[in-house]
């Protein structure tokens, strides 16, 4: 059994019932996701559209991408052929985007809101007021193309897990409230994309549905690398 299969099974052995794992393999090469894919790892998250183009083309088919990077609108293009998530949707700009190209694949795009929560300045996202103005204005309604599935959040880069949890704890209450208020008959609406390789467990305690985990399945080198 390889490093990475083990680390994929141990790591399934921890989640909760109803948690999908999402294997970051941006700046690991495809042999590495190759690997993954025999123990019947299918959804794989990526960061940078070219990379993952070219993994995707040469990959199976069945392989489930998660696009986890800012996403540019000039971009959208060239992966939403067949794209399964795209994660860090920050604007109605970005969503329009994403319907329009899903409209001309003749598909329908799922998702994510990526709300900022964290301390840094440096992470994306819309603050919570901005989701609720993005949202009441119902633009998106119009969207045929895409499907709002949930929220994609990530925690302050820190020690104090009291904190991290605070964050995550904040972000499920957003989702919550969305649910409520916007998405109450929509069934689609039910991920929570938060959680990575040192906090997913709080994460899951906190509700998520979809952890993020890269360096713990693959390893560091190719991070160090970069």
């Amino acid at each position: 059994m390889s490093a990475i299969v083990e680390a994929i099974e141990e790591y399934r052995a921890t989640l909760t019932k109803g948690v999908e794992l999402i294997a970051v393999s941006k700046t690991f090469p495809k042999e590495y996701i190759e690997d993954a894919y025999t123990c019947g790892q299918r959804h794989f998250g990526e960061n940078k559209v070219q990379e993952l183009s070219d993994k995707a083309e040469s990959l199976p088919k069945d392989i489930k991408w998660h696009f986890i990077g800012h996403m540019q609108t000039n971009k959208i293009k060239y992966i939403a052929p067949y794209i399964y998530m795209i994660h860090s949707v920050d604007s109605l700009k970005v969503l329009e985007a994403i319907n329009k190209e899903a409209a001309k694949n003749q598909r329908t795009i799922k998702v994510l809101m990526q709300i900022h929560v964290a301390q840094e300045e440096t992470k994306f996202g819309l603050l919570p007021e901005e989701l609720y103005a993005l949202l009441d204005e119902g633009k998106w309604k119009e969207l045929n193309n895409v499907s709002i599935c949930g929220l994609m959040g990530m925690a302050s880069f820190t020690d104090d897990m009291q904190q991290v949890r605070n964050e995550f704890t904040t972000i499920k209450n957003i989702f919550d409230t969305c649910k409520g208020k916007y998405f109450t008959d929509n069934s689609d609406f039910c991920e929570i994309s938060m959680g990575m390789t040192g906090d997913y467990k709080i994460a899951m305690e906190c509700g998520s549905t979809l952890v993020r985990i890269g360096n713990g399945i693959f390893g560091k080198r190719y991070y160090q690398m970069q």
